[in-house]
């Protein structure tokens, strides 16, 4: 068991469906010989998951110390699962009612898996869906997510200048120049030096062939539509192009993302959330992985949230998770993403 690399998975927030994924993923064992899941979640939140699904797994929890080590990792039995319970309290899980001690056990589960990554316990951390509201509202009032907690415990910058929200699906990845920020905010952040910084990223994690979208309907049409793409982000391709980032554009981003599911461009760079998202989850929703670029560590995530609406039903679909898993065992050996050149 331990010559197969290990993954650190959080519950996310545990009042939403992360808890009933992770136990829907790991039910069957088809991990074993695989990869070994190491669980960093509540005692309370895995109890709180449907007994026609938790049953079945109880005598295999294993719970284990803060600082597991590989080693006591690779002693434990086929069928057992490693616990990490980074709370350590008894109380009740509400399903889909997310309150400050499921904010809190969220950020903590989260804590405690970036220390078996950065520890070498672990090849990668997949983070189950958080609410970033209940999170705001009972912890940490500038919380936007995951991507951005991460980044800042590193002391990684905002707008991609240090790293990137990317999405893989089986024919379109994107990357994110501006992440969980208002639309206003996002416009104002499409400058050149971030749009270059950025396309540097991209270019030393993914490379291949990257093209920009524009900000404005038909990118700007010459400057009738809009100069952004005039004043910032043509003179950050020029740059970037002489740093030899291969990257065209910017492109109508109304047929860019057909373009690139057809195969004429390896990466996107959208400038904002939901101009990504909208395409990426229309295109494959269920089926992306969500990759942050830059991090000392390999960290990816589901692309749906909380659903909270049919938390603790019994009913949530880990094929999603299932999906991640793969990617992230791919990410692992080196079968890195469509574009990626050897460095």
């Amino acid at each position: 068991m331990s010559s197969i690399p290990v993954i650190a998975l959080t519950q996310g927030d545990p009042a939403g469906v992360g808890p009933e994924i992770l136990c829907k993923l790991l039910v069957d064992g088809a991990y074993r010989g695989h990869w070994l899941p190491l669980v960093v979640a509540e005692r309370q939140a895995l109890r709180a998951v449907p007994d026609a699904i938790s049953r079945d797994l109880e005598d295999r929890w294993v719970f284990v110390a803060d600082s597991p080590t590989r080693q006591e990792l690779g002693e434990l039995a086929d069928e057992q699962i490693p616990v990490l319970d980074p709370v350590g309290e008894a109380r009740r899980v509400n399903p889909g009612d997310s309150g400050p001690a499921d904010a809190g056990g969220a950020l903590a589960a989260l804590d405690a898996g970036v220390a078996v990554v950065e520890a070498g316990v672990a090849e990668a951390l997949i983070t189950a869906p958080v609410s970033k509201e209940s999170i705001a509202r009972h912890h940490l009032p500038d919380f936007r997510g995951h991507t951005e907690y991460l980044a800042e415990k590193g002391g990684l910058e905002r707008y991609g200048r240090d790293y990137l929200m990317t999405f893989l699906t089986p024919d379109l990845q994107v990357a994110l120049l501006t992440t969980h920020v208002s639309l206003s905010e996002a416009v104002t952040a499409v400058e050149r030096e971030r749009v270059v910084e950025a396309l540097g990223l991209l270019d030393r994690c993914a490379g291949g062939r990257i093209a920009v979208a524009g900000l404005n309907p038909h990118a700007g049409e010459g400057g009738l539509m809009g100069e952004e793409e005039i004043t910032e982000l043509l003179p950050a391709m020029d740059q970037a192009r002489q740093a030899g980032v291969g990257v065209v554009g910017p492109e109508s981003p109304d047929s860019l993302f057909a373009r690139a599911r057809g195969g004429e461009f390896d990466w996107v760079l959208a400038l904002y959330h939901d101009q990504g998202l909208i395409a990426v989850k229309t295109a494959s929703f269920g089926s992306a992985t969500n990759w942050t670029l830059g991090l000392p560590f390999l960290r990816t995530s589901v692309d749906h949230g909380t659903a909270f609406g049919i938390a603790g039903q019994g009913v949530a679909d880990a094929g999603p998770l299932a999906n991640v898993v793969e990617t992230t065992l791919r990410l692992i050996s080196g079968e890195l993403p469509r574009g990626r050149r050897d460095r």
